[in-house]
């Protein structure tokens, strides 16, 4: 998979395509990661990517021209979206769709944010990481990269990593426990050192369950509340059944 991302800060991207698991996949050729300075495409003395905005206000917005010419010269990868509050949310549902096709393209916004005639003209899109406000696009950049490379085979050291984990099937995960068993007084579960995988796998999904409609009900809603099965396993649990 190759994904290029185009910003005022490469260095900085780089660092990230080079840490952890990314970079090791990058360095084994599993991932083609690109960053591309804005400025390189900037004219005048300063390379200044930014103008202040028509109709006047607050701060500086990022000019078209030199996004323009950086995604033209560059070519990169489709499809192309800007980092932006407006966006899609990111979401697992978007991940795994990103994750499907054989690479993408990131913009990152700065000061104000981007000249509309990128979104409307030059993209095929705009993802948003969430209802904050950032400074720019380059650590929502970041989380898109690394919530769709985990899914790109040869990235995570286990491919059950990518399965068991939250919102694939709706719900958020189940808490994890590693060693010592009694931490300061606090027990891991006994079902997980039961060493039965059946009980265990029940007592996640129980868990995975309960957790979500405590915390996220509003997912259990999407999904059109719980089925059946899903019902008689929590009931289990807060019977005290499963461990």
């Amino acid at each position: 998979m190759r994904i290029d991302v185009f910003t005022i800060f490469p260095d900085l991207i780089e660092a990230f395509f080079d840490t952890g698991l990314i970079g090791k996949a990058r360095a084994v050729g599993s991932l083609d990661l690109r960053a591309h300075n804005l400025r390189d495409w900037a004219g005048g003395v300063h390379q200044a990517v930014d103008d202040s905005p028509f109709g006047g206000g607050a701060g500086m917005v990022l000019s078209p021209d030199p996004v323009f010419q950086a995604v033209e010269a560059v070519e990169p990868p489709r499809p192309l979206y800007v980092l932006s509050a407006a966006g899609r949310p990111l979401d697992q549902q978007l991940v795994v769709e990103l994750a499907r096709g054989e690479g993408l393209s990131l913009i990152c916004g700065r000061y104000e944010g981007v000249d509309q005639r990128v979104a409307d003209h030059l993209a095929d899109g705009e993802i948003s990481v969430g209802d904050a406000v950032l400074a720019g696009g380059e650590v929502p950049a970041m989380a898109v990269v690394e919530a769709v490379t985990r899914l790109v085979p040869g990235v995570m050291g286990n491919a059950a990593s990518g399965e068991e984990e939250s919102f694939r099937a709706g719900f958020v995960e189940h808490p994890q426990f590693t060693r010592p068993a009694d931490f300061r007084g606090w027990t891991v579960p006994e079902v997980l050192l039961s060493g039965d995988h059946a009980r265990v796998a029940r007592w996640r999904r129980a868990q995975s369950i309960a957790r979500t409609l405590e915390r996220r009900p509003d997912l259990i809603a999407a999904r059109g509340g719980l089925s059946e099965e899903e019902q008689r396993l929590l009931s289990e649990l807060e019977a005290g059944n499963l461990g």
